[in-house]
């Protein structure tokens, strides 16, 4: 296995310069630096991980806390958890999973021991448990979701008021004017899913606002329940000319449900979902979409948590909020609603 010494012979250095090429730590000229790096490269070269945090007081690693959640879509968490992991390759960090039922337990072990150098929080509820622990503890902290406090720390979100709004506009400029919203599971609510009714509560209100009767229900997170919910949904509201879906399970299985009762989109239902483009590959989903934007939050989050860790005045730099606006994804699933059908005589 390579050593530093071997790096500083390949590369013509000292031992210190090599070390200090590779730390950061003294200003070392470009040129001196591109040949540490091509000697590291052909020697395969990997530092060790406990000398270079009691070198630098830094571990190079990340913790992520996330959890799979059976009242919310598992593959719609894991694309929050490769936009993050892939943007902390890219950084040279490494990420440290951690998915313990007591999340503020395990941050309160993982902060004090100095495992990580900073921490990203997902599943963040509307009064999470974890931020107490996250602000009290020395390594910086960034959040994909919003809480109703955002002091002391970095968050990053999609604007789901204006995704409920901008599904609304969309169908009231179409013409329609009797609508269905499946949102998640009531108990992600009562848990603090702030998400949820964010776009619930502004799509109400422009509905309100348009003269549209908006019929908002919870759906269930996976199948076969969802699909039953669906089925019933369209028996009780056949005078709904769309649906709008804040829930990736219904998403999934709408279009095997439409399909099974010779229905079409946009012909008979216009369709607009909340889910990211990812997910409508993975799922081949034809439907138009709010993009909810996962790997892009998992960027802003990491970088903007690696400048907190790496620069001079990272710590002291105002904290941030900011939203990612909603953008509509258009697939071709909304239409200007058909016309009433006659009574049959």
């Amino acid at each position: 296995m390579a050593t530093i010494a071997d790096v500083a012979r390949t590369a013509g250095v000292s031992r210190s310069t090599a070390s200090y090429a590779l730390s950061g730590k003294r200003s070392i000229s470009p040129a001196v630096r591109a040949r540490v790096q091509s000697a590291v490269q052909a020697l395969g070269y990997t530092p060790n991980a406990g000398a270079r945090a009691l070198a630098t007081a830094q571990t190079h690693v990340l913790g992520l806390f996330a959890a799979f959640l059976e009242d919310e879509f598992a593959p719609a968490m894991l694309q929050y958890m490769t936009g993050v992991s892939d943007t902390a390759r890219e950084l040279g960090y490494d990420i440290l999973l951690v998915t313990e039922p007591d999340g503020a337990r395990a941050l309160q072990r993982v902060t004090e021991s100095r495992m990580v150098d900073g921490v990203v929080l997902l599943n963040v509820a509307e009064h999470d448990v974890r931020l107490p622990v996250l602000r009290a503890a020395l390594q910086p902290g960034a959040l994909v979701g919003l809480p109703a406090d955002c002091g002391g720390l970095d968050v990053f979100d999609l604007d789901f008021a204006e995704a409920g709004r901008l599904m609304v506009d969309h169908l009231a400029r179409l013409g329609h004017r009797d609508v269905v919203l499946v949102s998640q599971p009531e108990h992600v609510v009562e848990r603090g899913g702030a998400y949820v009714w964010r776009l619930r509560d502004a799509a109400a209100a422009a509905a309100a606002r348009l003269g549209i009767r908006l019929h908002a229900v919870w759906g269930s997170s996976s199948q076969p329940a969802i699909g039953r919910e669906l089925a019933a949904l369209l028996d009780a509201h056949p005078e709904a000319t769309a649906v709008l879906l804040n829930n990736e399970a219904a998403a999934a299985a709408l279009p095997g449900l439409l399909a099974a009762r010779g229905l079409r989109s946009p012909e008979d239902l216009s369709v607009i979902g909340r889910y990211s483009d990812d997910f409508a590959r993975t799922f081949s989903l034809p439907y138009t979409s709010i993009d909810s934007a996962p790997d892009r939050l998992g960027r802003m989050a990491v970088r903007q948590l690696v400048q907190r860790i790496e620069s001079s005045a990272g710590r002291t730099e105002p904290h941030v909020v900011r939203f990612v606006s909603p953008e509509l994804v258009d697939r071709g699933s909304t239409a200007p609603p058909p016309p009433p059908r006659r009574p049959e005589r």
